[in-house]
């Protein structure tokens, strides 16, 4: 019988990698994100196994409506959704709106639906993973805040959930392709130039990081809670 697992922005990039490797593992996948349509593209493509849910994990009232809707036993829940707030303008309102559109698509997203699903998690064996980003430690103004205030907020989250024998992980990748993240920003030159900077000699790919997120939620990761996984080549070192 295979697991319970759910993951938040599974309809793209690393979420969909996320949602591909664990149903490829014969587990009952649901795939949780704001648009309908790209969910029920990527559970077509996935498989039977895989069952989309479309939520505004920013709203609390949504969180609450999809609760409902969740598996009673979760096993692994796998916080993916996030994006950065693409607002700009030196104003104090551009610059609020900036600070807070980041905080509530990167953080709350991930802790809204956590804490509402924690006595769902299973016990003794339940695993957490978030994906966060290399701007949490290089730092990239709000964006890089926000994730860096993921990586607090799992080592409150690994303590509190330690004594039921749940763990909590972050997975921090570097530059990775074939994600909406970059936009048209990422194109042959950029490329290049990210690669240039890891140690390893090319950006990461969203099946690199959707191995170590698998990583993390295997049995075999059961000692291992409160770690900030870095998946970038050696891009955080640089040359």
């Amino acid at each position: 019988m295979g697991r319970n697992v759910v993951v938040t922005g599974g309809g793209t990039g690393i979420g969909l990698s996320v949602a591909r490797r664990f149903a490829e593992a014969g587990d009952q996948v649901t795939i949780v994100g704001r648009r309908r349509d790209v969910l029920v593209e990527a559970a077509e493509r996935l498989g039977p196994s895989v069952r989309p849910l479309s939520c505004d994990l920013a709203d609390a009232d949504a969180v609450a409506a999809l609760v409902g809707e969740l598996p009673g036993r979760i096993d692994v829940l796998v916080n993916s959704a996030g994006s950065r707030e693409s607002r700009a303008g030196a104003g104090p309102h551009a610059v609020l709106a900036r600070w807070r559109g980041d905080f509530e698509r990167n953080v709350l997203t991930a802790v809204l639906l956590t804490e509402s699903v924690r006595d769902r998690l299973a016990q003794g064996g339940g695993r957490v993973v978030t994906i966060s980003s290399i701007a949490a430690v290089r730092g990239a103004g709000s964006y890089g805040a926000s994730k860096a205030a993921l990586h607090a907020w799992n080592h409150f989250l690994a303590a509190q959930l330690g004594p039921s024998g749940i763990t909590a992980n972050v997975v921090a990748p570097g530059t990775v392709a074939g994600t909406e993240f970059f936009g048209d920003r990422l194109n042959e030159v950029e490329l290049v130039r990210r690669a240039g900077r890891t140690l390893v000699g090319r950006v990461g790919e969203p099946e690199d990081v959707s191995a170590a997120v698998f990583f993390l939620a295997s049995a075999e990761a059961g000692y291992i809670t409160g770690e900030i996984l870095h998946c970038n080549g050696g891009e955080l070192l640089g040359r």
